[in-house]
C-alpha cells in the first residue's frame, strides 16, 4: 500500500527540515568547532586536576567524593600529563611510561 498525498508531503517536509537544520548547524558551529574542541580539553584537563589534586598533593576537602571517579580517568592519564608537559607519571602507583 502507498503512502498518501499528505503521508508523501509530510516525509518531504521532515528530510528537508532536517537538510536545513543541519546546514544551519554547520554553518553556526563549523567555523568555531576547532575552539569548541580546544575549551572541551581545557575543561577535561581542570576536571582531571580537581580529581587527581589529592594525589598529585594538592589539598583537596573533596578528595572523599572524588576519590571513586578515578578510575574513569585512568585511560586519559597518559596523554593528560603529556600535555600538561610532565614527562613521566607524577603519580608512583600509576606507572603509564
Amino acid at each position: 500500500m502507498e503512502p498518501s498525498l499528505p503521508e508523501q508531503r509530510r516525509e518531504k517536509f521532515s528530510r528537508r527540515w532536517s537538510a536545513f537544520t543541519q546546514g544551519l548547524q554547520e554553518f553556526y558551529v563549523g567555523p568555531y568547532r576547532q575552539m569548541f574542541k580546544r575549551e572541551q580539553q581545557d575543561e577535561d584537563d581542570l576536571f582531571m586536576v580537581v580529581v587527581l589534586g589529592e594525589a598529585l598533593g594538592v589539598p583537596d576537602p573533596a578528595a572523599y567524593y572524588t576519590a571513586e571517579l578515578m578510575p574513569a580517568l585512568w585511560e586519559d592519564f597518559h596523554a593528560w600529563h603529556r600535555r600538561a608537559g610532565i614527562p613521566r607519571s607524577p603519580l608512583d602507583y600509576i606507572g603509564c611510561c
